[in-house]
Parts: structure tokens; sequence; C-alpha cells
């Protein structure tokens, strides 16, 4: 799912105008169910959820070193965009107001 795909499933389970907080409700409840189902989420410039399948293994107890065996889970990763991994690295500026992950508009070149 993709950031024009999460906005069409927000806008058909939504229907209407909503409060902030119905948004974010509504927009946080189509992601965690579009990685439930076992699709990835991806918004451009923030980063993608993606869901990860970890198989069965052995670990180790580090208090007494007793093998213990860990069940096959599923997980979800985050995988921050580059936009956003560069402001908070300080590679970039963090605009005082405006979309902040959004890409800077290309200069014409001369």
């Amino acid at each position: 799912m993709n950031k024009a795909q999460l906005i069409r499933a927000v806008a058909d389970k939504a229907g209407r105008h909503l409060t902030p907080t119905e948004a974010v409700e509504t927009v946080l409840d189509v992601m965690v169910r579009a990685v439930v189902a076992g699709d990835p989420v991806s918004v451009t410039g923030f980063g993608s959820l993606v869901p990860h399948y970890r198989p069965a293994r052995t670990a180790h107890n580090p208090q007494n070193g007793a093998k213990v065996q860990v069940a096959a889970r599923r997980v979800v990763k985050f995988r921050p965009g580059a936009r956003f991994q560069d402001l908070v690295a300080g590679r970039g500026i963090l605009p005082p107001d405006g979309n902040c992950i959004q890409k800077a508009p290309k200069t014409p070149r001369p």
C-alpha cells in the first residue's frame, strides 16, 4: 500500500469530514489492518512498515547460559525514508512550517 492507496482507503472508510482524532485513528487503523494482512505500507518521505517472518531458532538464556527454543513469529519492521533519516541525522534543514518530508523543489538549470 503506497501513500495514494492509503489516502483512498482512509477516504473510503471515513466517507465524511473527520475530527483530527478520528482522522489519525482512521489512518493508523488502515495501516495496521494492511500490515496484518501481509501488505507493506509505504509513505513516501516518511518510511515503510513491512511485515516480516522470523523462523524458529535456538537462543541462550543470558542468566544461566541454557539453550532456549524461540518459536517462529511475525514481526513488523519500520524502514525510515531517506528524507526522514536526513532530518534526524542533521543532514537536512527542518522547515519551520509546511510539509517537512516532502522533497525540496528542483531548481531550474541555467
